[in-house]
């Protein structure tokens, strides 16, 4: 049993305890007066609004500097990659099951939407083998040079819906990635090969695979709204030789200067997809 000196011990221990949330004698809390806790708040009030006005200032600034039509930093992709349609690298499908293939028809014909020559007709038909030159409009919209479809003959799914995957000879459509401002010298076009020793016919639409200079320069998303990548399609003349193997096929943009070899970047004017067909 505690004696009774240990008592008023305790309670003053307890008092001290509580004295140091509160104190009513000095009316501190957590060892300040209320004077000097409002000191402190309003510092950190002044302190806080001014950090947020430097950075809504920094921020100011530097959005003056942007321009809404063109970024400001262009040099890391100076040569565009080259992107598979339908977006998949390894093509496999039963020619005989509609089922197997539908993904690929289906996603042919939903990219097409915006060549289609409803979507078309607003744009301009300029001159065949020319940059089209809009540097000195003062408009900052831009025309674009039409693409239709129906440029892309047997692999526009206008006169066969499937897109030659029913009869084992697919189409698959190739584009550049847009990059402001590019302008090929020579004469871009595709080239596709197999990447093994059998030989494989191919179609290519338009014709020889070739890209257009009309298509360029492009002026960036805002400006061209309307602009449409060129397209090529590739139709692989697949037999019955062909069928059941996993084949490798490369394509590149050949003719000009934009780089298609860099070892460290397997898409820079090039992309390889494997194809296999099963009866």
């Amino acid at each position: 049993m505690a004696s009774t000196e240990d008592k008023p011990a305790n309670k003053e221990n307890t008092s001290s305890w509580k004295d140091s949330f509160y104190n009513p004698r000095t009316g501190e809390v957590l060892g300040r007066t209320g004077s000097s806790w409002g000191l402190i708040l309003l510092f950190y009030l002044v302190f806080y609004c001014f950090l947020a006005g430097m950075f809504a200032l920094t921020m100011w600034v530097l959005l003056l500097t942007l321009d809404d039509y063109v970024p400001k930093y262009r040099d890391r992709v100076p040569y565009p990659g080259l992107v598979i349609r339908p977006n998949s690298l390894d093509l496999s499908f039963n020619k005989s099951d509609p089922l197997k293939y539908a993904q690929y028809v289906n996603h042919l014909e939903s990219f097409l939407q915006r060549y289609n020559d409803s979507q078309q007709d607003s744009n301009e038909d300029c001159t065949r083998g020319e940059y089209f030159l809009q540097d000195d409009t003062e408009n900052m919209a831009k025309k674009a040079c039409l693409f239709k479809r129906g440029f892309l003959s047997l692999c526009s799914g206008l006169s066969d819906n499937n897109f030659g995957y029913s009869d084992g000879k697919p189409c698959v459509l190739l584009k550049m990635n847009r990059i402001i401002g590019l302008k090929p010298v020579g004469h871009p076009y595709i080239n596709c090969t197999v990447k093994k020793e059998s030989h494989i016919q191919m179609q290519y639409f338009p014709s020889e695979g070739r890209i257009d200079k009309m298509y360029f320069p492009y002026y960036g998303k805002k400006a061209h709204e309307n602009y449409v990548q060129p397209l090529v399609a590739v139709k692989l003349l697949l037999t019955k030789d062909d069928y059941n193997k996993e084949l490798p096929v490369e394509c590149k943009v050949e003719g000009t200067n934009l780089r298609n070899n860099d070892e460290r970047d397997k898409f820079l004017g090039r992309v390889t997809f494997r194809i296999k067909v099963v009866e």
